[in-house]
């Protein structure tokens, strides 16, 4: 299955783009998604933290992504 991945902050600059397009398995989780983000955007790994939302809702490792889910990767926030 192909999805989007829409890109927030800093991972918009990494990704080069608003929004990159994935090619997963049926069944993948968010941890396949994110390892394979890593591997294609090695600078993903020096953020301290890196989360996922899958329709609008921060997701564990283990949840299986749809292929009509929305993903958002949401880069560490800070701020006063």
């Amino acid at each position: 299955m192909e999805i989007a991945v829409l890109a927030f902050g800093i991972v918009k600059e990494i990704f080069g783009a608003a929004s990159v397009h994935r090619e997963l398995h049926d069944g993948a989780t968010v941890l396949e998604l994110k390892n394979g983000l890593a591997a294609s955007y090695p600078a993903l790994k020096k953020l301290s933290t890196c989360l996922i939302a899958v329709n609008n809702e921060y997701a564990g490792d283990d949840q299986v992504i749809h292929p009509d889910d929305e993903i958002a990767v949401i880069p560490p926030v800070s701020g006063g």
